[in-house]
C-alpha cells in the first residue's frame, strides 16, 4: 500500500514549493496561492492542489508589453 498523507501543513507546502512559509501565508491572504482548507485553525493543502497551482503558473518568457509611460503617452 502507497503511504501517503492526506493532506500537509503550511510549512510542508511552503518546503514543497520552495517557499517561505510567510511567503504562502501572504499568497493566501491576497488569493493569489493555491488552493487550501481550513480545518479549524488550522491551514493544510492537497498535493493535487499545489501541482495545479505550480502548472497554472508555467511560463515560456518574462517579456512584457511595454507600458504607456514607455511610449510618452
Amino acid at each position: 500500500m502507497t503511504d501517503y498523507t492526506l493532506t500537509l501543513t503550511a510549512c510542508e507546502a511552503a518546503k514543497i514549493l520552495g517557499l517561505a512559509t510567510s511567503t504562502l501565508a501572504k499568497l493566501r491572504l491576497n488569493g493569489n496561492g493555491p488552493t487550501y482548507c481550513k480545518l479549524g485553525r488550522r491551514v493544510v493543502y492537497r498535493r493535487a492542489d499545489l501541482e495545479r497551482w505550480l502548472d497554472s503558473r508555467t511560463a515560456r518568457a518574462t517579456l512584457r508589453m511595454p507600458t504607456r509611460a514607455f511610449f510618452g503617452l
